[in-house]
Formats: structure tokens, C-alpha cells, sequence
């Protein structure tokens, strides 16, 4: 639908500054369903922001390809 915008919010173990920080973005936003990924280092998550749909497990493996964990 027209103008919905779909969100994910995973808990990310392992990031510590804000290189690991770009990293997790980056190897998100390669992913032709991502519009934009924002870490939140404090609170150890990412939003991702989506332009379909997308299953849980491609999101994930992205990060996890990264070296990080998905909590």
C-alpha cells in the first residue's frame, strides 16, 4: 500500500563504535529491499527501513555476514 512504511528492529551484539556501527549499515543497505538501516549504538539496535516485505532471515544473515550477532 501507498505510503506504509515498513520497519525492523533487531538487537545487535558486538558493536562497540561507530565503525561497527557503518558496517552493520552498510551490509544492509547493499540489500535491494533496504531504503535505510540507522544503529543506535547505545541501545545496541538497528532500524531498518524497507521498501517490500523482506524475511527476517536475509536482514539477519546480512548482519551476521558483517561479524555480528543477531540477539
Amino acid at each position: 500500500m501507498f505510503g506504509n512504511k515498513i520497519t525492523k528492529t533487531f538487537t545487535v551484539s558486538g558493536m562497540a563504535c561507530a565503525h561497527c556501527a557503518a558496517k552493520v549499515e552498510n551490509a544492509l543497505k547493499r540489500l535491494k529491499e533496504v531504503k535505510a538501516a540507522k544503529v543506535n549504538l547505545a541501545e545496541k539496535t538497528v532500524e531498518i527501513t524497507l521498501k517490500k516485505e523482506t524475511d527476517d532471515a536475509v536482514l539477519i544473515g546480512a548482519i551476521e555476514n558483517a561479524g555480528y550477532e543477531v540477539v
